[in-house]
């Protein structure tokens, strides 16, 4: 969905102004929210902020963390012998305009990565996020954080399962984030990283990770 289509609804209501009046205190509220959230989180904790509440994530399962560890390494690598730019994974803090996520992984090309230093804390919009799902997380994958992905320009989203592992590949199209490719076998060939194509099979499996990692270099 568009922003005119969201805001079509009210465009010519004639509450118009309670209802910007009431959005804007509600920013208000949410601004000083995010600076006590800023001032208190720690380098320990896994934690977002989204939609005016601070988020904190409970430990994963092995799967989710062989998966994450798999995307991470594969695309870590190839991305560093090519000089693509930088991969980061888990407590890395891309800030979006309202919101604070730390997917489980990231890429960011050249241009941003040139950006970043030592004492980088806040990062920007990716230009790839994967997020492998969770019970507790799935609902936000795929609601919130879809959203504000599209919204914000991502180039590339995937969206992983790692019990039944399915990739679900989307690439920023010109409304937005739209499906390209959902298997559980196969190849899938990155958009924001130019020139990664990696067996699907292999995001989930140490040993095929490995031999994977060793074909694409």
């Amino acid at each position: 969905m568009t922003l005119d289509q969201l805001i079509e609804p009210i465009r010519h209501s004639p509450l118009l102004p309670r209802i910007v009046e009431e959005l804007l205190q509600q920013i208000a509220r949410e601004q000083q929210l995010r600076a006590t959230f800023y001032a208190e989180m720690t380098p320990e904790q896994k934690v977002e902020f989204i939609d005016g509440t601070a988020v904190f994530h409970s430990p994963a399962k092995n799967r989710h963390v062989i998966a994450t560890g798999c995307i991470f390494q594969a695309m870590n690598i190839f991305v560093i012998a090519n000089r693509l730019g930088t991969v980061k994974s888990e407590k890395c803090l891309c800030v979006f305009p309202r919101n604070d996520y730390e997917p489980d992984v990231v890429f960011f090309g050249v241009e941003k990565s040139s950006r970043l230093n030592l004492d980088t804390l806040k990062f920007p919009v990716p230009d790839l996020v994967v997020e492998v799902l969770s019970e507790s997380t799935e609902a936000r994958d795929r609601g919130t954080k879809f959203i504000d992905y599209s919204a914000q320009g991502v180039t590339e989203y995937w969206i992983v399962d790692s019990e039944r592992r399915v990739l679900e590949q989307y690439l920023h199209e010109k409304d937005g984030l739209e499906l390209k490719k959902k298997s559980d076998s196969g190849l899938v060939e990155s958009r924001a990283i130019p020139g990664f194509v990696f067996a699907i099979e292999a995001l989930f499996d140490e040993q095929k990770n490995l031999e994977s990692i060793r074909k694409l270099l």
